[in-house]
């Protein structure tokens, strides 16, 4: 039977574009020019009949809208999307100096060391950001950033987002040239694809708000407005993301058809882009030179706190795109590009009590509770105090006003004590008291005696397997990443199958049942579907690997891999002893001692052939290979930024395995340092150094693997 074709009434084709049209007009107007046309309850009038005559004929609802903005069915999952150019991370900078540097090393590679180069600048927010491909105008895809090569497909979150035009405007310029130098005459020229990158981010308001609501839910309250804006977006449930009122930013241009010429400077490309209805920062600015970099930087940091939203730094480019390709890239990242981040912010508080946290190798950890107090658009209630020698350098005590330093993501730490606060008296004109912290004579877990050897700085406790809490410490360390990197098993998950008694132990995680994981809160089939293949998949590692996950003391991750290489087989070194253990390269006494202790010790040695039997297998290590198997022998190398083919623990242990050296920091010594994406420091020093530097490709070259 043939489907009957209804035929929409041209009154109300008419109505539904003209009202399209108005709603787009009213919403680019309040969201991004922040000039209001008409009151909000005419928009709610207008955008309720659109709604009804779309409900009414379906075929009037267009990709571009205004009733998307208010979600749709949630998703299973977010699809893959290859970025069409890679969307690149940025070298830092923390101060004038770093700065300058920059602007010599640009001086220097463009041959011109008297002319000042000119840079457009503007705030760096502190956000998620997003790829937008737009098709003959019309919005068609949005992608997170992912690993700047593959984000995941948000378009229909980002169609959301009140301040993203779901089409470009076609009228809005003067007549005469656009930034472009198109005569327009009046309208502007869209491209067939145009494709821009930009940041969404919450406003403080909007944050706030968001907070008060999810406590009044009782839900979880967010960290941060750059945490609410990253998990708001990445919701399965578009409905929710619409009501979380995120903002954009558009700061730069992607790739783009050849139909309609793009302006020869960045600050030239941001008008444009903002002529076609993007919201672009206000806060942008043309410097020249670093000096005017540097005061521009200024300016922005005293604005810092009045700012609607948070930023953690400012973003220098330089202006003139023909000078953006001369320049080029190194490692993925723009070598015409900078941020210059902010200093660590700090805030005073009061230290109300110190808990002492258990590692998996017994390590007691001093973390102070305090009086919660907001730092950098984070409300702290924790921080660390490292160690007991440290509590006693800055003179902490219990009671005291401190000064709480944080950085980015850096766990926050006690940067030093107001001691003028601790003599002042309090209300009824007493002091109050201060205490000293003491490191506990037994262990607040299991009770079991604390110990400090002469030689350390750090006490533990020597409950060993029978504390609960280095049992937990010590799955989550066999689960993570770099060890047998179990997907799907992270540190809460751990927390919560001990807490409800599902394992006890590292070996149980491979016996754990369907059924049991599925009476889980939280826990719905597909989620224990994945984790079961996860920790099926897990089984099959490398022997250095395996050595790593069992978190035996002072044994990282280049320990592991030289006991593997040099034993080739987990019998041997079980039953080595200390004079065989000091025959590894990087094996010293105390490292040979914790070997030996740690497989003489029943329980931790049982847990081992526990491990063992529930599968957890290895390809056969080929016996410790001869010099002339190692081509880079005595060469040091340094990895620094995120690689975009492999791990970075990978690379080193490729590296490893054929002989090199891998270390931690660039030296006089280092062979090369291997740049990847969003190298640092420690490819500024390199360059000092004259240090030869690699990227990934070249680095595959030397291992032989391109």
């Amino acid at each position: 039977m043939t489907p009957k074709v209804t035929t929409v009434p041209k009154a109300d084709a008419e109505r539904a574009a003209t009202l399209r049209d108005e709603l787009h007009r009213y919403n680019h107007a309040y969201h991004v020019l922040d000039d209001p046309l008409i009151p909000d309850a005419e928009y709610d009038r207008l955008f309720a009949e659109l709604q009804r005559l779309e409900q009414a004929h379906a075929s009037l609802k267009t990709i571009d809208s205004p009733t998307n903005r208010v979600g749709a069915p949630p998703l299973e999952s977010f699809h893959q999307v290859k970025h069409r150019l890679p969307m690149l991370s940025l070298g830092n900078a923390f101060s004038e100096e770093e700065l300058q540097a920059w602007h010599e090393r640009l001086q220097g590679r463009l041959g011109d060391d008297e002319n000042l180069i000119a840079c457009s600048a503007e705030p760096k927010l502190d956000g998620l950001a997003v790829s937008l491909t737009y098709k003959d105008g019309v919005f068609v895809q949005g992608a997170t950033r992912g690993d700047g090569f593959t984000g995941e497909d948000i378009t229909t979150n980002l169609r959301t987002l009140a301040a993203l035009p779901l089409r470009l405007q076609e009228h809005g310029a003067p007549a005469g040239q656009n930034s472009a130098g198109k005569n327009t005459k009046g309208k502007i020229q869209i491209p067939e694809l145009l494709e821009v990158r930009g940041e969404v981010f919450m406003h403080k308001a909007a944050f706030t708000a968001l907070n008060e609501s999810q406590e009044a839910s009782g839900q979880k309250v967010f960290a941060n407005p750059r945490n609410a804006a990253a998990g708001s977006l990445r919701l399965l449930d578009s409905s929710i993301t619409a009501s979380r009122n995120l903002s954009i930013f558009i700061y730069a241009l992607g790739e783009m058809s050849d139909d309609v010429a793009s302006p020869a400077e960045h600050s030239a490309v941001l008008d444009w882009l903002q002529q076609l209805g993007f919201p672009v920062c206000d806060q942008r600015a043309l410097c020249n030179g670093p000096q005017q970099c540097f005061s521009y930087y200024l300016s922005v940091q005293s604005q810092r706190q009045q700012l609607p939203y948070e930023i953690d730094g400012v973003v220098f480019k330089v202006n003139e795109l023909a000078l953006q390709q001369q320049l080029g890239f190194v490692s993925r990242a723009p070598r015409w590009a900078i941020a210059q981040k902010f200093p660590a912010e700090e805030a005073v508080t009061v230290l109300q009590s110190v808990d002492f946290q258990i590692g998996r190798t017994g390590a007691l950890t001093p973390v102070a509770r305090l009086e919660p107090v907001a730092v950098g658009g984070v409300t702290v209630s924790n921080a660390t105090l490292h160690n007991m020698d440290e509590i006693e350098r800055k003179d902490i005590r219990i009671n005291d006003t401190v000064v709480v330093r944080r950085a980015g993501d850096v766990i926050p730490e006690i940067a030093r004590v107001l001691l003028e606060r601790r003599e002042a008296k309090v209300e009824g004109g007493k002091r109050a008291r201060r205490y000293k912290i003491k490191m506990p004579d037994t262990c607040p877990v299991c009770g079991s005696a604390v110990e400090q050897s002469a030689d350390e700085a750090v006490a533990r406790c020597t409950g060993g397997m029978s504390c609960i809490a280095q049992r937990k410490e010590s799955i989550k360390h066999f689960a993570s990443r770099r060890a047998m990197d179990i997907d799907g098993l992270g540190d809460k998950l751990v927390e919560q199958l001990m807490d409800e008694g599902l394992i006890d132990r590292v070996e149980e995680l491979f016996g754990m049942s369907a059924t049991a994981l599925e009476a889980l809160p939280r826990m719905g089939k597909k989620k224990v579907a994945n984790l079961l293949q996860a920790l099926e998949k897990a089984k099959a590692t490398t022997l250095a690997r395996f050595i790593f996950a069992l978190g035996i003391r002072e044994v990282g991750e280049t320990g592991a891999a030289n006991l593997a290489t040099h034993f080739s087989d987990l019998a041997r070194l079980r039953a080595a002893g200390i004079e065989e253990l000091e025959a590894v390269p990087d094996i010293g006494p105390v490292v040979a001692r914790s070997i030996v202790d740690y497989f003489s010790n029943q329980d931790y040695s049982t847990s081992v052939d526990a491990l063992l039997e529930a599968g957890i297998t290895w390809p056969v290590e080929q016996p410790q290979q001869s010099e002339s198997d190692k081509p880079l022998s005595g060469h040091v190398y340094v990895l620094t930024g995120t690689l975009s083919h492999m791990k970075r623990d990978e690379a080193k242990q490729m590296l490893l395995a054929k002989g090199a050296k891998v270390t931690g920091s660039v030296s006089a010594k280092t062979t090369a340092l291997i740049a990847g994406d969003a190298a640092g420091s420690k490819l500024e020093k390199a360059e000092k150094l004259g240090v030869a530097i690699m990227d990934e490709e070249q680095m595959r070259d030397l291992l032989g693997l391109s």
